[in-house]
């Protein structure tokens, strides 16, 4: 069973706490769960500052394993009662996928609820206390950082102008948020692996598909579509936590070193996430400024004054309501609380 697999990879850790005085100045050894193998969140911050960074910040007094997500043998059901049980103490939490669970840690990642990335650091910094409040009080679980993967966008193997031509498409989605605006929009949501996304379409069993703007082009859809829309459909956040009991039982120094690293890896994540977003675009264009991707032929669609009114339309009437359905009184507290009066669109449980 993959719990009983986690419990027996993560019981090693137990030993590190509750030593005896004979081990007191043995360094203190962490295992920690990062995001998703092979993107770059993982492979250039997360890795590096665990395998490495968390070691020179605290003078060899912390040596730390990190693993991903997703070769980690947890289903994505159980990464928040793991850490609540102190089996996984350090991890990244997946939100789209600790949703399922837990609907409330959604609501500053919505889709269509944050357009371009200026949105989304607004949302995230007026939900975050929220969030943190609902991980200490629900699972112990003390939020530490919020990372954000570049933007999800539509591209499409045939021209379109804006969101309303969407209708009659089949479109690839991941979530269950994308599939109720998609469908909104008139066309078909089809689940799609994001491996399958360039055969789906060469094969015709889509015509458009939401994900990154540069893992697309990395996987050569630019190569199989000819537009891309510049809107952001969503974003994909996770939050990095530690199991309070833990996190207590260190060292108050190596408690605050932590933090402290944390924030700057938060900050670099963040730049990246926005830097690889708009350099996805250029390089699906095969604009001059395209940097780490494969320099394509795609126009970009320009968000027009109808796809902004589209999207609050989409927004108020699909996506807050099915939201709230699927999570409940608490879900309109959190967005009340926290995000309408900047959205300007309450919630009505």
């Amino acid at each position: 069973m993959p719990a009983l697999r986690a419990l027996a990879f993560w019981g090693a850790l137990l030993l590190a706490w509750g030593a005896g005085p004979a081990a007191a100045q043995s360094p203190i050894r962490l295992k920690v769960i990062g995001g998703l193998w092979g993107v770059s969140q993982y492979t250039r911050y997360e890795a590096p500052f665990w395998q490495e960074r968390i070691t020179r910040l605290t003078q060899g007094r912390v040596l730390a394993e990190i693993e991903p997500f997703d070769r980690s043998g947890i289903l994505p059901g159980e990464m928040l009662h793991l850490m609540r049980l102190g089996v996984v103490p350090f991890g990244t939490i997946l939100i789209s996928s600790a949703s399922t669970d837990e609907p409330e840690l959604l609501g500053a990642d919505l889709p269509v609820l944050n357009p371009e990335m200026e949105r989304l650091r607004h949302t995230v910094a007026a939900y975050q206390p929220r969030l943190f409040r609902l991980l200490a009080e629900s699972y112990d679980i003390e939020g530490l950082a919020i990372y954000a993967y570049p933007a999800q966008a539509l591209f499409c193997a045939r021209p379109f102008n804006g969101l309303a031509d969407l209708a009659g498409r089949r479109v690839r989605v991941s979530s269950v948020g994308q599939a109720d605006v998609v469908t909104a929009l008139g066309a078909t949501p089809v689940v799609t692996p994001f491996a399958e996304v360039v055969a789906a379409v060469r094969n015709g069993s889509v015509e458009c598909a939401i994900t990154g703007t540069l893992s697309g082009n990395t996987i050569g859809l630019s190569e199989v579509t000819t537009h891309v829309h510049a809107m952001a459909i969503s974003w994909g956040l996770s939050v990095f936590g530690v199991h309070r009991p833990t996190f207590n039982s260190l060292p108050p120094d190596i408690q605050r070193i932590i933090r402290e690293g944390l924030r700057a890896l938060e900050s670099e994540i963040w730049t990246a996430a926005e830097d690889e977003t708009e350099d996805g675009l250029a390089c699906n264009a095969g604009r001059p400024n395209c940097r780490n991707g494969r320099p394509g032929r795609m126009t970009i669609v320009p968000v027009s004054d109808e796809d902004e009114a589209r999207r609050r339309m989409l927004l108020r009437e699909v996506v807050l309501p099915a939201w709230l359905s699927r999570c409940g009184p608490s879900c309109a507290d959190a967005w009340n609380e926290s995000l309408a009066a900047s959205v300007g669109m309450p919630a009505r449980p």
